[in-house]
C-alpha cells in the first residue's frame, strides 16, 4: 500500500467525519448545550430575582413585626393605665366608705357618750336627792321639787 493514498483515504474519511458531524451531530449538541445555558441563566436570574424578593418581604416582615410590637407595647401600656386607673378608683372609694364608715361610728359614739352623760346625770340627781334625803332625815318629793331636779341635772 502506498502511503499517500492511505493519508489521502484518511483524509478523505476525516472530512467526511467532519461534515457528517457538522451536519448531523453538532447542532443537537450546540442546541442541547444553548438550551442549557439558557436554562442556567433563566435560573441565575430567577434567583436574583427571588433573592430580591425574599429581602424585600424579610423587609416588610420586619416592618410588620414591630410595627405589631409597638402596638402590643401600645395595648399593654393602655391596659395597666386602665388597670392603675380602676385601683385608683376602688382605692378612692374604698377611702370615701372607710371615711363614712367612720363618720357613722364617731356619730355612734357621740349619741352614746351623750346617753351615758344622761343616765349618769340621772343616777347623780337620784344620788344627790337620796343624800339630801339621808342628811335631812326627811324623804324630799321627787315630783314636787321635778324643776330643782331638772336644773342639777343640766348644771352636771
Amino acid at each position: 500500500m502506498n502511503i499517500n493514498a492511505t493519508l489521502f483515504a484518511q483524509a478523505i474519511v476525516f472530512a467526511v467525519l467532519v461534515w457528517f458531524t457538522m451536519q448531523f451531530v453538532w447542532p443537537p449538541i450546540a442546541k442541547a448545550l444553548d438550551e442549557r445555558a439558557q436554562k442556567i441563566s433563566e435560573g441565575l436570574a430567577a434567583s436574583e430575582k427571588a433573592k430580591t424578593e425574599l429581602a424585600v418581604a424579610n423587609k416588610r416582615v420586619e416592618a410588620e413585626l414591630s410595627k405589631s410590637r409597638n402596638e402590643s407595647a401600645t395595648r399593654l401600656a393602655d391596659a395597666e393605665r386602665r388597670a392603675q386607673a380602676t385601683i385608683d378608683e376602688a382605692k378612692a372609694r374604698a377611702n370615701d366608705e372607710a371615711a363614712k364608715i367612720i363618720a357613722a361610728a364617731k356619730a355612734e359614739a357621740e349619741q352614746q357618750v351623750i346617753k351615758a352623760r344622761e343616765v349618769l346625770r340621772e343616777q347623780v340627781a337620784v344620788l344627790a336627792v337620796k343624800g339630801a334625803e339621808q342628811i335631812l332625815q326627811r324623804e324630799v318629793n321627787a315630783g314636787v321639787h321635778a324643776e330643782l331636779l331638772t336644773r342639777l341635772k343640766t348644771e352636771l
